[in-house]
């Protein structure tokens, strides 16, 4: 290929293997970009009520971590060796505290899953690497940096069938994987790539049943609200090993309190984390003498045979969390409220939850479950419906009382004021195969995210950078009405081997271009993929010399 670009002369430098695409896919891509010119990714709306800040994203299907201004324009980013699993943070220490998705096999493969944890300097250099997964227990979802450097993490942890059997699981709820409980893990750090576990704490300890009178376990469910049901379970989920499904996990320095929430309860948990562990796995002990037991839940009082469905308020959430000092509303929550068909349509919200709390950090119990009846603040779309996030998400309270969020699975950020007006509006533009072209349209959830952050320029994570806003993450439509430009490539490829000079009548077409045309545009990725913006072709590296094909 001609020395006329960075990715082109990346590609002379290694060996690559051309994306075989299949009949006529190129052409009809090529087509659609032609065709496609409106703005449907990057920056799609702003005003002067947006929140002046730096935002962080980290889309699912690229190891890259960006964070850009308020222009859309990327302003620093982080490359890892491995997808994120999922939760990413910038830290006040102004390092990046990324999960990993990490092979750990067949073990525990469902949403979610992570592994390992990985701290990475401003230059993407890795400064700490801990991974905890194996056939007995696997790291997921989220985590939460504490104060003091450790980490907290949540893990699945297997039980057998007949662990789950004589804990008075109803064996109608278990599938031949048995049941994989939550236990949350305060990891603090060791050396480079060890850590130890210096606290923890399994939800298997605090369970009650009402099914095997033969067990210790077993009780009356409604008056045991600081326990949790074992064989509470919704019809979509009965058999699912992954019970509970915990997708966030926050902490209160103040209150020496974790937040956690369950997807497939419909509840959020707070606990003691002063206790012991050995405490942790008892009824008493710890600064509020309940030991692990729950100190309050929220969301569905029917897990604890409590209140009507008038009382069920959450709906498959997500990031659940306490809402900073400083900020509006701060010690109050904020979660997102997925919602789903059985919240009487599909549509989410965002919801505020001013706790009960009393002064000495306990929680009001009054009458048969816990308070508040509903939100002190939320937010719908105007037209509810119009606004529907079904699986992960989050949201971010800001210092002028706006809340940011995104809508995972369509990779839509939002920023609304505290008057519900939607301030600033922008579509991740970093798909499956990298940066997307404008007015292209993102594939599925090819440009999911798990949640984004946004950062005042002031925070103390940013404050020892030059933040130099640079190009925007997508890139601009190639000037179509030109000839497309010629290549120089001289092999050509089926899905198996090499083929003689590809042409429109044959099969794998369009893998070279016989017209000298404009300069050469390339994006290299410097993942060893690099990608043509004038025909949007991609390169791939092949560090083994196979070919490949386009779903590889």
């Amino acid at each position: 290929m001609k020395k006329s670009s960075q990715g082109s002369r990346q590609i002379q430098k290694n060996q690559i293997g051309f994306i075989v695409l299949k009949r006529l896919s190129f052409f009809l891509f090529f087509i659609l970009s032609i065709c496609i010119h409106a703005q449907s990714v990057g920056l799609l709306s702003t005003s002067q009520q947006t929140e002046p800040g730096y935002t962080l994203l980290a889309p699912l299907r690229s190891r890259m971590t960006y964070l850009i201004d308020q222009t859309g324009k990327e302003v620093h980013n982080w490359l890892s060796s491995a997808y994120p699993g999922l939760s990413v943070y910038l830290l006040p220490t102004g390092n990046l505290l990324r999960t990993l998705s990490v092979n750990n096999g067949d073990h525990f493969w469902v949403g979610g899953r992570g592994g390992a944890v990985e701290l990475l300097d401003w230059d993407s250099r890795r400064l700490w690497y801990y991974r905890y997964a194996n056939a007995h227990t696997q790291l997921h979802h989220d985590i939460e940096w504490m104060p003091n450097g450790n980490i907290l993490m949540i893990a699945w942890e297997a039980k057998s069938v007949d662990q789950a059997l004589r804990a008075g699981r109803n064996p109608d709820l278990l599938s031949e994987d048995g049941l994989w409980p939550d236990k949350i893990i305060e990891v603090q750090p060791t050396s480079s790539d060890s850590g130890k576990i210096v606290w923890q704490w399994h939800v298997w300890d605090h369970l009650i049943q009402d099914l095997d009178s033969t067990r210790l376990n077993f009780g009356k469910i409604s008056a045991h609200p600081e326990l949790l049901d074992l064989n509470f379970v919704k019809t979509n989920h009965h058999t699912s090993a992954d019970w509970l499904h915990t997708n966030s996990i926050a902490y209160n320095s103040t209150l020496d309190q974790i937040l956690i929430s369950s997807r497939h309860t419909d509840e959020i948990y707070i606990i003691d984390h002063s206790t012991t562990t050995a405490e942790a796995a008892t009824h008493s002990g710890g600064r509020y003498g309940h030991g692990g037991d729950i100190l309050y839940r929220w969301g569905n009082p029917a897990v604890y045979r409590a209140g009507t469905s008038v009382n069920h308020t959450l709906f498959e959430q997500h990031d659940a969390h306490w809402i900073a000092q400083g900020l509006p509303g701060a010690g109050h929550l904020l979660i997102f409220n997925n919602g789903n068909p059985g919240s009487g349509g599909q549509y989410s919200s965002i919801d505020e939850i001013a706790l009960p709390l009393n002064p000495d950090g306990s929680y009001s119990f009054t009458g048969t479950y816990f308070g508040p009846e509903k939100a002190s603040w939320s937010y719908t779309a105007e037209i509810p419906h119009d606004f529907y996030a079904k699986i992960m998400s989050g949201a971010q309270r800001l210092s002028n009382g706006n809340t940011i969020f995104c809508n995972a699975a369509t990779g839509l950020i939002q920023e609304v004021s505290a008057s519900k007006n939607i301030v600033w509006s922008y579509m991740n533009p970093i798909g499956n195969q990298g940066p997307l072209i404008q007015g292209e349209e993102p594939l599925g959830s090819g440009n999911a995210l798990f949640r984004v952050y946004k950062f005042s320029a002031d925070y103390s994570g940013l404050t020892d950078h030059w933040l130099i806003s640079g190009s925007a993450l997508e890139f601009d439509p190639p000037p179509y009405d030109q000839p497309v430009v010629d290549s120089g490539q001289h092999r050509y490829y089926n899905n198996s081997t090499v083929i003689s000079p590809a042409q429109a009548e044959i099969d794998f077409p369009g893998q070279d271009a016989a017209v000298q045309g404009f300069e050469h545009r390339y994006r290299d990725f410097q993942n060893g993929m690099v990608k043509d913006l004038n025909t949007g072709l991609f390169w791939q590296q092949a560090e083994d010399g196979d070919l490949r094909t386009w779903q590889e």
